[in-house]
């Protein structure tokens, strides 16, 4: 009985830790009206993260992630922008302020988050996840605005990117592709 009860404990820890469980869709996060959503909404969706800011050298990478997203939105890629103002107070915007900016001058129609810690003492658990989660490329606390963290469809991350690597760069676009179904015939 002992024993059992815990098993029960620990199981029960694991759920309610979403780090510990290791997928994206255990998570819930704030969009960039306020809203709750469930990652969860993703399952199945392959998912590119990027931690997002308006006043960076990288920002006009918001113009390539909106073209990825519309060539491959169809065939099941969704990326989630999620501001932060991590580096050099580069993303000093409020919620409504980055919407809008996003919308004027980059069309930007691919979801958009709450802003959010990256890094530090108050770093988004769901950061804390990626920066820590095992994957091909490396590990670790996020250094610039716009890296990326490529997700499959289970949850699991399979790539990470640094911010110079272009969201239209070969080999993003190569490991995305491989990761969504072939395109349909027309």
């Amino acid at each position: 009985m002992k024993i059992l009860a815990t098993l029960i404990l620990s199981l029960t820890a694991m759920l309610s830790n979403p780090s510990a469980t290791g997928g994206l869709h255990t998570f819930t996060v704030k969009d960039i009206r306020g809203r709750d959503v469930a990652l969860s909404a993703y399952q199945g969706k392959v998912v590119l993260v990027v931690n997002t800011a308006s006043r960076c050298g990288y920002t006009p990478q918001y113009k390539e992630l909106q073209e990825l997203y519309a060539k491959y939105s169809d065939r099941g890629l969704v990326i989630l922008g999620f501001p932060a103002n991590n580096f050099m107070g580069q993303e000093p915007g409020s919620d409504e302020e980055i919407a809008e900016f996003c919308q004027v001058n980059y069309g930007v129609t691919f979801p958009l988050f709450s802003k959010v810690s990256v890094k530090g003492n108050d770093q988004h658990p769901l950061f804390a996840h990626l920066t820590s989660a095992a994957n091909r490329d490396f590990t670790g606390e996020i250094r610039w605005n716009f890296e990326k963290f490529l997700i499959d469809g289970n949850g699991n991350l399979v790539r990470r990117f640094r911010s110079d690597v272009k969201p239209t760069d070969a080999a993003l676009v190569s490991a995305v592709e491989a990761l969504l179904p072939a395109p349909r015939p027309r």
